[in-house]
């Protein structure tokens, strides 16, 4: 293919996607790439993709349903990683006891020579 017509190609398939960021499925191709995988990509790469006929443009219900499928994803990972950081103690009803009925520490923090609190500095 020339690249004078490749690149006039290239551009006109690129101003014709309105959005920064499409979703793609892919085309089979005689490398091993395989049809029907949906890929969210730059203007540019999608534009890139269709003109050499790797993939074309996902249908507005593709995307909506390739968008709804990742952030059902990203969800489900975040709930994953909270649920990591959750931190369970057992404690017997003795020793709840023992900590609830025992005064909190004392503040022994030196006194001041100045007389002034210690917090009336820090403004």
């Amino acid at each position: 293919m020339d690249l004078r017509v490749f690149y006039q190609k290239l551009r006109k398939v690129e101003q014709e996607i309105a959005d920064p960021h499409v979703v793609v499925v892919s085309n089979e191709t005689p490398d091993g790439g395989r049809a029907g995988q949906k890929s969210e990509v730059s203007r540019n790469m999608a534009a890139r993709l269709v003109v050499e006929g790797k993939a074309r443009l996902a249908s507005p219900q593709e995307s909506a349903e390739f968008r709804s499928v990742i952030e059902l994803g990203r969800r489900e990972a975040e709930q994953r990683a909270l649920a990591q950081k959750i931190q369970v103690n057992v404690v017997s009803e003795a020793d709840f006891r023992m900590v609830k009925s025992t005064p909190p520490p004392a503040d022994n923090t030196p006194a001041r020579s100045d007389k002034t609190s210690p917090r009336a500095d820090k403004k």
